[in-house]
């Protein structure tokens, strides 16, 4: 099953364990299980500690298999065979069982220990799904920590019937003891968050005892990742406030040009972000979304949605775009339910269907070309009357026999039976003509809207929601700057992004230094650099 090189990286890494794993496969005569208990038997060739049961008895799916420390049953389970993307997650739960500590602070460990209840989760992914092994991996640690956490990784294309029992149009998609949890990307910490609401409100309250900072980011994708890096090299106190660490970036598959790394991924470079900024002192607050901010005398406040707030001399904002949405009736109520916004999440689970790309531009058209390749056919609708992708992707759209391109072409409504997708309506600009198409997935990509809507009244905004800054990255409020997707700086990339940042904390600095300090401990967080 695997190659050589990739069984040399398996024992490397598999050398790093210290008790026994006991792999308990369930099989039939399938090929699939035989694939997999190829697949098992390089794992157990790359460790003396590995041992694999094999069982055709069980009532679990199959192939599936469990990992567990002997005389244990609650570890990670697969359904499935974890390649791909998910190769990375078997990897972690050999470790983890095996006695290798996780990467994770003792305080959350503990947390997950103290869970009172018990949770039968249930991941549905697909094995080219970025965002899934962040999910799985999560939920993996937590059954490893606490035995009335069992977890289940689920191979969409290998479960079907399952797929469609279900409804699953999106991944990952979690269930908890038999209930649907949720979708998409979510990290151990905002697992946690849900399902221990006690632990927020306790996060709350350390948040709102904290002192005030020098400088202040809201965001923790490039631009507020720059920003922290550096401040915190300024020497003043420095913290992040952040609804999930790494923005936007987590959900980008590719990045080739980001000068100096040849290519990445978004999620590889998410993770560098934070661990850099992790090296210098700088209070990082994860999962907290900002609700307003209210400039004072010395001090600007940033108000949290979990009710804390916090002050600090300058605040950067950093808090990125998201997808915008194309708000016709339907899409709202099907999302995730056959409107996805990306194909390299989602396309796999629309194999040999039909499906929509709304958006000519770079993003819609290497939509439809990845889709091209899984799906039965593909209608690109673009409201312009020609498509604005870079020529050699519109070469490449135009060599596929099964995409349809329909130009000049507004969107008005998504169509569907009350439980997913079954059509989209467009009207043609030219004619007036409206037109319906039959479908089974609608894929959004037109673009990003910045996340702003809570400064509204606070800072002067573009017509398009962007902050308004100047060559400094400052807005219209003194003390309080920006950087990044959410500005009025143009071009929106990752490179531009981590400049702005530094060059908004470079601002806020000078800003700080020609400013008299309204506190003493700001004052001595800035005899570091007098």
């Amino acid at each position: 099953m695997l190659d050589a090189g990739t069984k040399a990286q398996l024992k490397a890494y598999l050398d790093r364990i210290s008790q026994p794993v006991e792999i308990v496969a369930s099989v039939d005569d399938s090929k699939a299980s035989g694939d997999l208990l190829s697949l098992l038997k390089d794992v157990s060739d790359s460790s003396s500690l590995v041992t694999v049961i094999e069982s055709r008895e069980d009532n679990h799916r199959k192939p599936s298999f469990s990992i567990n420390k002997p005389s244990e049953n609650h570890g990670p389970r697969f359904a499935g065979i974890p390649m791909g993307h998910e190769f990375t997650s078997l990897i972690l739960a050999l470790l983890q069982v095996g006695g290798y500590p996780p990467k994770v602070e003792q305080a959350v460990l503990q947390q997950i220990r103290d869970l009172d209840g018990d949770f039968e989760f249930e991941i549905y992914i697909s094995l080219t799904c970025h965002n899934c092994p962040d999910v799985v991996q999560a939920l993996n640690l937590m059954a490893v920590q606490n035995p009335r956490i069992r977890t289940t990784m689920i191979d969409g294309s290998l479960f079907q019937d399952e797929v469609k029992e279900r409804q699953i149009m999106a991944v990952p998609t979690v269930f908890l003891n038999g209930t649907e949890f949720g979708q998409g990307r979510m990290s151990l910490e905002e697992i946690l968050a849900k399902i221990d609401t006690s632990g927020v409100e306790r996060e709350a309250k350390k948040i709102a005892a904290k002192e005030p900072f020098d400088v202040l980011i809201v965001g923790g994708g490039p631009a507020g990742a720059a920003a922290a890096v550096y401040a915190a090299r300024k020497g003043i106190r420095t913290g992040i406030a952040s609804e999930r660490f790494g923005g936007q970036v987590l959900d980008t598959l590719g990045i080739e040009n980001f000068i100096s790394i040849k290519e990445t991924e978004g999620p590889k470079f998410a993770l560098a972000l934070e661990e850099h900024v992790r090296t210098y002192d700088v209070d990082i607050m994860n999962l907290q979304r900002a609700a307003a901010l209210v400039p004072g005398d010395g001090y600007v406040e940033l108000k949290l949605e979990s009710g804390a707030s916090l002050k600090s001399r300058t605040v950067i904002i950093s808090t990125g775009a998201r997808w915008r949405n194309i708000n016709v009736p339907g899409e709202h109520e099907y999302k995730n339910k056959g409107v996805a916004y990306c194909p390299h999440c989602d396309g796999p689970l629309f194999k040999g269907k039909r499906v929509a790309v709304i958006g000519g531009g770079n993003s819609g058209v290497e939509a439809a070309i990845d889709l091209a390749g899984i799906v039965g056919h593909v209608t690109l609708v673009e409201f312009d009357t020609k498509l604005r992708a870079d020529e050699v992707l519109q070469r490449k759209l135009r060599s596929l026999a099964n995409v349809e391109v329909v130009l000049n072409a507004q969107t008005t409504e998504i169509t569907g039976d009350q439980q997913k997708v079954n059509g989209l309506v467009y009207k043609d600009r030219s004619t007036g003509e409206v037109r319906q198409v039959p479908l089974e997935g609608v894929f959004v990509q037109i673009g990003l809207v910045p996340n702003t809507d809570w400064l509204k009244g606070t800072v002067e905004l573009s017509r398009h929601g962007e902050i308004v800054v100047d060559d400094r990255g400052q807005t219209s409020v003194p003390g309080v700057f920006a950087a990044g997707d959410a500005t009025t700086v143009p071009f929106k990339q990752i490179i531009i992004a981590a400049g702005d940042g530094a060059k908004a904390a470079l601002g806020a600095f000078d800003h700080l230094i020609r400013t008299p300090a309204p506190a003493p401990q700001v004052e001595r967080s800035l005899e570091a650099v007098a």
